[in-house]
């Protein structure tokens, strides 16, 4: 998994303009994103706005993305959705059930924003014993607040066999490379960090990959650095990349994930714009950012030769 990295897709949700899931653009949005080159898939997480999403609407398009993505790729979904420990075991077990790779557990959910990482700790632990031999991960996700796990800590839960994912998001790539020292023994986990600034770094350090928000805009761009991040003859494509998802996390982050949908209806994906959170892209500034990010993204995948799926 170390050898060779993945990008894995935080995946959008498209809905009709009624807000009801639109099944056959998830199954188009799918597809490009394993066109574009994406190693497995991670479904129900922030970017499929799951927090607006009923349980039965989370079950079924799980469900729905592990038949039709059909073996050809990991899934992975979050589950830990619950106000008890045991409510979030149920959970774990029910998404464990349509068939994912791993069930993600949302750090920020696993203990109130003022508990102790000992008592984080022992929600941990309660949970996997209460989900024997279900392959789980971790996402330090922004919402509802941000529980950035320590490398110790980390490095504890990859030695017992059950974690095999984790979607880092502290931003500080000193502190990803000691969560990579730490479980570098684990062949079987993979840390895949979210932050686009330093990802040549992290690669370098040990990432197993990327999983990014910026992949539901230009797949095929990260695709390419997982590959090429380490090769000397396209060192100048790379910084050149790098530095292209560097300059844009402002234009990419501020109306998420409206933007990204905008993007790809421009890049001819058919699917609506509508979001459940709220976000839109209103016309003239913002919309003009994007469709300069658009042609930007273009003219580098054009010099890379990397044909859109």
């Amino acid at each position: 998994m170390k050898d060779k990295k993945k990008f894995i897709p935080v995946m959008l949700m498209p809905f009709h303009p009624d807000q009801s899931i639109d099944y056959p653009a998830l199954d188009r949005l799918i597809d490009f994103y394993l066109d574009s080159g994406a190693g497995g898939l991670f479904a129900n997480c922030l970017s499929s706005e799951m927090y607006f999403l009923s349980k039965e609407e989370m079950m079924h398009s799980v469900q729905h993305i592990v038949d039709r993505v059909d073996g050809r790729v990991p899934v992975v979904a979050t589950g830990s959705f619950g106000s008890t420990v045991e409510e979030q075991a149920a959970a774990v077990r029910a998404i464990y059930a349509t068939g994912v790779s791993a069930v993600i557990l949302i750090s920020g959910l696993l203990a109130a924003e003022s508990a102790s990482e000992a008592e984080f700790r022992d929600n941990v632990f309660q949970l996997l014993e209460l989900t024997p031999n279900i392959p789980v991960g971790f996402y330090e996700c922004p919402i509802p607040y941000k529980r950035v796990i320590s490398a110790q800590l980390l490095g504890e839960l990859v030695n017992t066999g059950r974690v095999t994912y984790h979607k880092d998001t502290c931003l500080d790539i000193s502190l990803v490379k000691r969560k990579l020292e730490a479980t570098r023994e684990e062949g079987s986990f993979g840390l895949y960090d979210a932050y686009m600034v330093h990802a040549v770094d992290s690669l370098r350090a040990g990432s197993a990959g990327l999983s990014c928000i910026q992949g539901n805009y230009f797949p095929e761009l990260v695709v390419w650095l997982c590959a090429h991040f380490d090769d000397t003859e396209a060192a100048e494509y790379v910084g050149e990349v790098q530095d292209f998802f560097r300059r844009n996390m402002d234009v990419m982050h501020d109306t998420y994930p409206a933007s990204a949908k905008y993007v790809l209806q421009k890049r001819g994906l058919d699917m609506g714009s509508t979001c459940r959170n709220g976000s839109v892209v209103p016309d003239g500034t913002v919309a003009a950012a994007l469709d300069r990010l658009l042609e930007d993204a273009e003219n580098l995948l054009a010099k890379l030769a990397v044909h859109s799926a």
